[in-house]
């Protein structure tokens, strides 16, 4: 029995074996759904750990002071040198009037408040606020500022820094194993999950082998079959995973102390989501038919 490629007639008998065997078909849809809501929770996490990371990057920044004894213009002039080095995103000019007062402001509930504001403007220095653009390179960045004529000494938390990169560098790559990690297991589940599904018409499968049935014609309804549940299983599971984070998000916004965490809109990664959604879900329903079938083509 051999027969042209037709994609009506596959996916129709795809379609048509889903409603045949409803309750597989369901439990099937159900476990692609279950482990896509597992990964994509834990890639989510990493994406908002990333994203807060990164914006403790940003506001991350070092001192350079400026020599006492250079004359004003040439102290002006510093913005454009410490600007045009490389890793400079911004520079920011303070003077040490400026630094003073913001001082005195920082402690002006203090007990010991009149001994700030009796400090003189000698004590503080010009400076300027440098952030860099890659924190990496942070190290680097204030060795460089060093060199710049009239730049009298920096202040710089490298290890913050540091720490900041190991966080964010141990995330990303734990997310990527437990992801990979958890397709796998989606895969193997998914595999014998649709496995029993099949089991059930092993009998028809060896007849129509029997009857001359090529194992591509057997082949592409389950195939079209497992890409109908996992097209299913991502759409069901995206709508879950988007309630869910609706929900976490509005648990942390009430909550006290949680001023730190600040989460990215799920509207602002719904289609990247859902792609991702979609690829797996065919990746998973596809591989896991294919899997699940060859050993009942071996008629």
């Amino acid at each position: 029995m051999s027969r042209r490629f037709d994609l009506k007639f596959y996916a129709s008998e795809g379609l048509h074996s889903i409603f045949t065997h409803g309750f597989m078909s369901f439990a099937a849809v159900c476990m692609i759904v279950a482990c896509l809501l597992i990964m994509g929770s834990f890639t989510l996490v990493a994406v908002n750990m990333d994203h807060m990371l990164g914006q403790l990057e940003d506001e991350n920044e070092f001192l350079a002071y400026v020599d006492e004894t250079l004359p004003e213009e040439d102290v002006l002039a510093l913005e454009g040198k410490l600007a045009a080095l490389p890793n400079v995103s911004q520079v920011t000019f303070t003077t040490k009037e400026e630094a003073r007062e913001n001082y005195i402001e920082s402690y002006e509930l203090d007990e010991d408040f009149e001994v700030f504001e009796s400090l003189p403007d000698e004590v503080f220095r010009d400076r300027y606020a440098i952030h860099v653009a890659d924190i990496e390179q942070m190290g680097e960045t204030v060795e460089l500022v060093k060199q710049v004529p009239g730049v009298a000494d920096t202040s710089a938390m490298l290890e913050v820094a540091e720490g900041f990169v190991v966080v964010r560098n141990v995330a990303g790559g734990v997310a990527m194993i437990l992801v990979a990690i958890l397709l796998l297991i989606s895969l193997f589940i998914i595999a014998n999950t649709i496995k029993l599904a099949t089991f059930s018409r092993r009998e028809e499968i060896a007849i129509m082998k029997m009857v001359g049935a090529t194992n591509a014609f057997i082949r592409w309804p389950f195939v079209f079959e497992g890409l109908i549940l996992g097209v299913a299983g991502a759409v069901v599971g995206f709508f879950l995973q988007w309630g869910i984070y609706q929900m976490i998000t509005a648990a942390i916004t009430r909550a006290e102390g949680t001023g730190l965490i600040r989460l990215i809109s799920f509207g602002d990664m719904a289609l990247p989501v859902i792609g991702i959604f979609l690829l797996t879900g065919f990746i998973i329903g596809v591989g896991g038919s294919l899997v699940a079938i060859r050993k009942f083509l071996q008629v």
